[in-house]
């Protein structure tokens, strides 16, 4: 059996503009991304997007304050399978700043209708769902078919 890893990614958004990280290190080095992480064992999934946002950036929110944007089922972004899990935070306490350096190498607000070009894949897909009001995707598929996510 193919394990799948469980991820889940913040969409933080205000006056039009969306907030993302500038990753480095192996995976994604120099792209932009979502702040997100990995499901731990014992965690919800809105708790775990609660403490990636906090781990990453540095804002403080409330699970309750999570609405659920859409979930992502992909391959190709790594060793197994993933469902990513989008939630868009509806309010958060703090200004968002790069509180992994060792893992960040920027953290910037782009307008969501021009978002720069160097967007991870499997992030952008979610965020265009996001924006599209698409609950679920595919991506990397043989089944993936334009516009499912």
């Amino acid at each position: 059996m193919t394990p799948a890893v469980i991820d889940v990614h913040v969409l933080l958004v205000r006056d039009g503009e969306l907030l993302l990280t500038r990753r480095i290190g192996s995976y994604g080095n120099g792209l932009w991304h979502l702040p997100s992480g990995k499901l731990e064992a014992g965690e919800s999934l809105p708790a775990a997007a609660a403490r990636e946002a906090a781990e990453e950036v540095g804002v403080a929110i409330d699970p309750a304050d999570l609405r659920h944007a859409h979930t992502l089922h992909a391959t190709g972004a790594g060793q197994w399978p993933r469902l990513g899990v989008f939630f868009e935070a509806r309010r958060w306490a703090g200004e968002p700043y790069n509180r992994e350096p060792d893992k960040c190498s920027a953290v910037g607000w782009f307008p969501l209708d021009r978002l720069p070009g160097d967007v991870i894949p499997y992030p952008l897909a979610g965020i265009h769902a996001y924006l599209d009001g698409v609950p679920f995707g595919l991506l990397g598929w043989d089944e993936d078919l334009a516009g499912s996510a």
